[in-house]
């Protein structure tokens, strides 16, 4: 039997079940790549494998289903028969048996995982448009004379926002702005209360909150008109959506967003017990500002009284007068001084005209001719002496380097008989010439005899 044909070969060719199957499938995984099916689970079955297989089904067929590990362990819900689901899936043939499955690679429970794409969608879009920026973001009023609570009116969270700012800020008017806010209608009535509030502007904020739900139960918070209606107001808007863990999209658009609608109402209000103490320290500093005002203006006054005083004639008189016996004091130590100053400068020009007399100076320069004299002659005697010692140091020196203190010891200088020449070398001294040997105490001749 033939091996199998690819697809376009003759129709003659014969397949057998392993490589249709093979075929088939290639086709199938060829054809369709990742595809969302949504449907009914029926038949699961968990081995000990990790495994998944269970059938997803609707009111008209029903398809079998595979999810390998470690894809299952990665699920956030348990699955079950019946349960409703969105499954992305890879179309694909299970060639031993040559069963049409659905090999499984994500899944998620249909009601949630559908709301959960738009609320991902949405969020992404108004984004992208800058609606949750930060610079948009608007400062809540420091003290709220009137807050408008958006909420459904027979709500707990409703309760809980009347019973903290009523604790908290007693003179803060609160008026609930009925809207119900769980349902088809709800969107709508929301935009239309928030629409109403911007108009009138008889609000200082507003509160859109209710309490905690599922995400359905939520859903009318990530509603696009809500969104919309709350960037566009032109009043400040809180939201406090559900629990601490819930985030909808109205608490991205909103100018503050609180975990709960009790932290929402302790955020728009202040505390009356800190404003009491901030009031007191105010009061507190007034006084003491008062108080140091007033000791000022005092220590003013005293002092331009006593300038006041201090201006009168009889005042004046007596300043003048002793002015004037202070001025004449004055006048007499000076002259004192002066009169003092002049004796001391004549005894000192006395002395020096005694220093300066003539027989004084001839005494003085005969001192110093004396002085001069003598330093010269010691001077001459000792200059005598050190050129006496240098002249016996130079001739010791002298001696130890010249010839003669060589021919002391024994040595002759060899000269030439006729002409003096010195002789250095044999080659100088042939036999039978005349030479002159000098030594220490004279000179001698000689004749070369033999070399």
């Amino acid at each position: 039997m033939s091996d199998p044909a690819a697809p376009g070969s003759a129709s003659h060719e014969v397949f057998t079940p392993s490589s249709l199957t093979r075929l088939v499938r290639d086709l199938l995984e060829d054809a369709l790549p990742l595809i969302r099916v949504e449907g009914e689970i029926s038949n699961f079955s968990r081995p000990a494998s990790g495994h998944l297989y269970f059938t997803l089904k609707d009111a008209g067929a029903q398809v079998r289903c595979a999810m390998f590990r470690p894809r299952s362990t990665w699920l956030r819900f348990r699955p079950a028969d019946g349960m409703h689901v969105v499954a992305r899936v890879r179309v694909s043939l299970y060639e031993a048996r040559g069963e049409f499955q659905l090999i499984v690679d994500s899944l998620e429970q249909a009601g949630d995982g559908a709301l959960q794409r738009a609320f991902e969608q949405l969020k992404a879009k108004l984004a992208a448009e800058g609606l949750f920026e930060t610079t948009l973001k608007r400062a809540l009023p420091p003290l709220p004379r009137r807050i408008g609570v958006v909420t459904s009116a027979s709500g707990a969270a409703v309760r809980d926002v009347l019973s903290v700012i009523a604790r908290r800020f007693p003179l803060a008017s609160v008026e609930v702005l009925a809207v119900p806010v769980q349902g088809r209608e709800a969107p709508i009535a929301i935009v239309a209360m928030l629409q109403a509030a911007s108009m009138a502007r008889r609000h200082d904020v507003l509160l859109l909150t209710r309490g905690g739900g599922s995400l359905e139960d939520l859903w009318a918070f990530n509603d696009e008109g809500v969104a919309r209606a709350i960037r566009a107001s032109a009043i400040p808007v809180v939201s406090a959506i559900g629990h601490e863990v819930d985030f909808t999209i109205a608490d991205f658009v909103a100018d503050l967003r609180a975990a709960t609608p009790s932290a929402a109402a302790e955020l728009l209000v202040p505390d009356a017990r800190d404003l009491s103490r901030a009031l007191d320290r105010q009061r507190q500093r007034a006084v003491q500002l008062l108080r140091r005002a007033l000791e000022s203006r005092a220590q003013r006054v005293d002092h331009l009284f006593a300038r006041l005083n201090a201006q009168r004639p009889q005042a004046r008189l007596a300043r003048a007068d002793e002015r004037l016996h202070a001025l004449r004091r004055r006048l007499v130590d000076r002259g004192r001084g002066t009169l003092e100053r002049l004796d001391a400068r004549m005894r000192q020009l006395r002395l020096r005209l005694s220093a300066q007399h003539p027989a004084a100076r001839l005494a003085r320069r005969d001192e110093h001719a004396h002085a001069l004299s003598e330093r010269l002659r010691l001077a001459a005697r000792h200059g005598i002496e050190r050129r006496r010692a240098r002249l016996g140091e130079l001739a010791r020196t002298l001696h130890a380097v010249s010839p003669l203190a060589t021919l002391e010891r024994g040595y002759a200088i060899l000269l030439a008989a006729d002409g003096g020449e010195l002789v250095r070398s044999v080659a100088q001294a042939p036999p039978g010439r005349a030479l002159r040997a000098r030594l220490a105490d004279g000179e001698i001749a000689v004749v070369v005899k033999d070399r």
